[in-house]
This record gives structure tokens, sequence and C-alpha cells, in this order.
């Protein structure tokens, strides 16, 4: 049993917060499928009112629906509708690779650069799960030093919204791998600040994350 119950009461809420999205992320809890509260909550070992309030803000961020009568279930959107996200969050991603190469510090950028190479490190022990959030930890140091925050707040919520979506690709290796290479390309773009190659490189990252996982949403769908 994963218990977090000796968590503070102030912390508990946004712990089961993010085992839940590595719950949903990891497809525990299917697209759809409604959220037992019951069962988690024995499972963490937490009553039903920092689960409550988790789900709250899971249902903020566009990962659970709050339904009547039904009570919490795993959103469910559809093709189109995440095209459309990762569209406009590329184009997010773009702007803000010209903004992170005005702004960045060295300091930035040796960050960035550490956190690349624990990625590579998750990546060769295939630890996906880890290998993502460093992943989703990059693209947001990336926005967040690029300093707009109308952006931030915007790709915020996109990113939320995707967090499922953005990791099902790289459960085929292949395209594990082919991220892994542009993820190079953005780190030498990034390294040289180029603000023109790093936007291109997000834009581009976006552009085929969408093409591999639209193979993997039809393979589901078939």
């Amino acid at each position: 049993m994963v218990s977090i119950g000796a968590k503070s009461r102030a912390a508990l809420p946004e712990q089961v917060a993010n085992h839940l999205r590595d719950m949903i992320v990891e497809n525990q809890i299917a697209p759809g499928e409604r959220i037992r509260e019951r069962a988690i909550a024995a499972e963490l070992n937490v009553s039903r009112t920092p689960l409550r309030d988790a789900l709250k803000a899971l249902a903020a961020e566009g990962l659970v629906e709050l339904l009547p009568n039904r009570g919490a279930v795993v959103a469910n959107p559809g093709a189109e509708d995440v095209r459309e996200m990762l569209e406009v969050q590329g184009v997010l991603e773009e702007h803000a690779g010209h903004l992170f190469c005005a702004n960045a510090t060295d300091g930035d950028i040796g960050e960035i650069h550490a956190l690349h190479f624990e990625m590579l490190a998750a990546f060769e022990r295939r630890e996906r799960l880890t290998y993502f959030k460093l992943n989703q930890t990059i693209h947001r140091k990336i926005i967040e030093i690029a300093g707009n925050k109308a952006l931030d707040g915007v790709h915020r919520m996109l990113s939320a919204r995707l967090f499922r979506f953005r990791y099902q690709p790289n459960l085929k290796v292949e395209a594990w791998q082919s991220a892994i290479e542009e993820h190079e390309i953005i780190l030498a773009a990034l390294v040289e600040r180029n603000g023109l190659a790093l936007g291109t490189a997000l834009r581009v990252h976006l552009k085929t994350t969408w093409e591999k996982l639209s193979k993997v949403m039809a393979e589901e769908e078939g």
C-alpha cells in the first residue's frame, strides 16, 4: 500500500494530486474511468477530504471531470482537441524560445543543461515516468525564464491538460529515441543562445509529438 498519511495536513491534497497524476499518466486509471474515491483513500491512507480537495485541483487543471451522480472521472478529450492544444503549445514555445535566449543567464542555461543529462540518464535506465517529469521540467523552465506571464499562464494550463497525452508516445521505444534526438537539438540551440533555432526546434518537437501521439490514439481507437 502506498501511504502518504504521514504528510502534514496542508500538504496532503497536493501529495494526493501528485499521486493521482502519476496514476493517470501511466494509465492506471483509464480515460473516462471513474476514480474510486474509497479505494484510493484506503490505498493512500488518507481521509476523503484531502482526496476531494485533490480532485478539485485536478478538475481545475482539466485532468479530471467532476460529474453529478458519478463523481470524478478521468478526462477524455478527443483527438482534434488534443491536436489543437498541442498546436497552440507549439506556437507558445516557439515564441518562448526567442525570449529565453534574450533573458537567460549562464546559470539558467547550466541548470537546463544539468536537467537534460538527468533526463538522458533516466532514458538509459528506461525509467519512463522519471524521464517524462524531467522532460516537462525542462519545457517549464524555458517558459518561466522567457519571462512572459501571460504566455506562462496559458502554457501552464495547456501543459496540465496535455500531461497524460505527452507521456504516451514514449511508450514506443523508437518514438522515445527520436524525442531524445529532438531534445539534443533543443539543447544545442539553447546553449548557443540562438533564439530562432531554439524556437523552431521547440515548435518542431511539439509537431512531431502530435504525429507520434495521433498514431497511438488511432491504434487505441482501432
